[in-house]
């Protein structure tokens, strides 16, 4: 019943795993300077998404109690929703990228971290709703969560495709801070 979810919400390690990269070739040091800002403030935020997506996937590919899965989705969406909105707040306060049209790209992609943070939080209300109880009706509900994951990330799926037309991609790449491994298979 929750298999679903489970491949719905490798979804959103997608969104995290974009800024996974290498470096590249020297950017603008400016660039560079500020995109240092953003990623340090950053980097808690990736590692507590990735923390919630591996929590998500667990009890969705084990044999998980429904009161469970309930109890640790809700407890992830609401780490997501908290986490985007911490991004969208580091973009603001590291002052604008020194890119052609920085206040424009910069106040875009804070928009788009806001949708996330909202999406999650719309969905972890939608868990917190769902019976336990009711196995069927329960079924049914994370159905209708895991189909709204695509719309939760759209938001900070085009906040990182902002910065990255607005020319920030090799600098934020390049940052320590915004480069996350790709998750590792947990043993059981």
């Amino acid at each position: 019943m929750n298999k679903k979810l489970a491949a719905a919400l490798s979804g959103g390690a997608v969104l995290m795993l974009v800024l996974s990269g290498c470096g590249g070739d020297e950017t603008d040091e400016k660039a560079s300077a500020w995109a240092k800002k953003v990623c340090d403030k950053w980097q808690p935020e990736l590692k507590k998404i990735e923390t919630a997506n591996a929590d998500i996937k667990r009890v969705a590919t084990e044999s998980s109690k429904p009161e469970e899965v309930q109890q640790t989705d809700s407890a992830a969406f609401a780490t997501m929703s908290e986490s985007y909105k911490t991004m969208g707040a580091a973009l603001q306060s590291a002052g604008v990228p020194p890119v052609k049209d920085g206040a424009a790209t910069q106040e875009a992609a804070a928009k788009g971290f806001e949708a996330t943070s909202k999406g999650y939080a719309d969905l972890k209300a939608k868990m917190d709703a769902l019976d336990p109880k009711e196995q069927t009706k329960f079924a049914d509900g994370l159905k209708e969560v895991a189909g709204g994951l695509q719309e939760a990330t759209k938001g900070g799926q085009d906040a990182l495709a902002t910065l990255n037309a607005g020319g920030l991609d090799k600098a934020i790449n390049g940052q320590k801070g915004c480069q996350v491994a790709a998750p590792s298979p947990t043993a059981k």
